[in-house]
């Protein structure tokens, strides 16, 4: 135990990821021949089906639950409550915070935030039954994803409808929600996201510079960003 959190340890894959709820050892090896271990925390309420795949030093608290071949980065934490569908795909240091439900086939790339209660979709068009009145089943329909690219943050209840992009960096406001994709580094808020401006990597709203037409500055890092037709990119420093 390591404090009052479970740790579980993993034996590495040759990609070096580690394998869900995996033995120490192979049968007929010796764990003294294995010179490192994969570790990573499960509470033991938490839900992690044996062929999800866990990076090194993530955590999965209370009450989560991860499906069928889920794989999840380095140094992510899901919270107490949140759901990872089935195969649903998450990069390295990936933060889902409580109840935050990723459906499948989701994608987070590395460094995504996901607010509490967030709801990550999968039917565009959901109905319990047919036309016919019979229970829809899971072959019924067809699944589709939500992409949420490299440092996006998704603020508290805001639910992104499938199937939508959310570009790098963008900030999606608390309870907004995203029907449309939306631009690297784009603030969206509201019911349905429209967006009122731009957020840099520290997730501070920009500033245009007055003197530079086009140009917004972080007032955090001081960092700037050139906009064309729409477009927001990071300027070479």
């Amino acid at each position: 135990m390591d404090g009052q959190r479970d740790l579980t340890f993993a034996f590495p894959r040759p990609d070096g990821r580690a394998v869900g709820r995996a033995p120490l050892c192979f049968p007929g090896e010796s764990a003294l021949r294995k010179a490192y271990v994969v570790n990573y925390r499960v509470q033991p309420t938490a839900q992690v089906d044996e062929t999800a795949e866990i990076g090194a030093g993530s955590s999965v608290w209370e009450l989560a639950q991860i499906r069928e071949g889920a794989r999840l980065g380095e140094g992510c934490v899901v919270g107490r409550g949140a759901y990872v569908g089935t195969g649903v795909r998450i990069g390295d240091n990936v933060k889902l915070q409580n109840y935050a439900l990723v459906y499948e086939p989701a994608e987070l790339g590395d460094g995504v935030f996901v607010g509490p209660a967030v709801v990550l979709t999968n039917d565009h068009n959901p109905r319990s039954v047919d036309p016919d009145g019979k229970q829809k089943r899971g072959g019924d329909w067809e699944a589709v994803g939500v992409k949420v690219a490299e440092g996006a943050s998704l603020g508290a209840r805001s639910v992104c409808v499938a199937p939508v992009r959310v570009g790098r960096w963008a900030m999606i406001a608390a309870g907004a929600v995203v029907t449309k994709d939306v631009p690297d580094f784009a603030l969206v808020v509201g019911v349905p996201a429209r967006q009122i401006g731009w957020v840099g990597r520290s997730g501070v709203r920009l500033v245009a510079r007055e003197d530079q037409p086009g140009v917004w500055e972080c007032p955090q890092s001081g960092s700037l960003y050139e906009e064309t037709d729409g477009i927001l990119v990071e300027r070479a420093a």
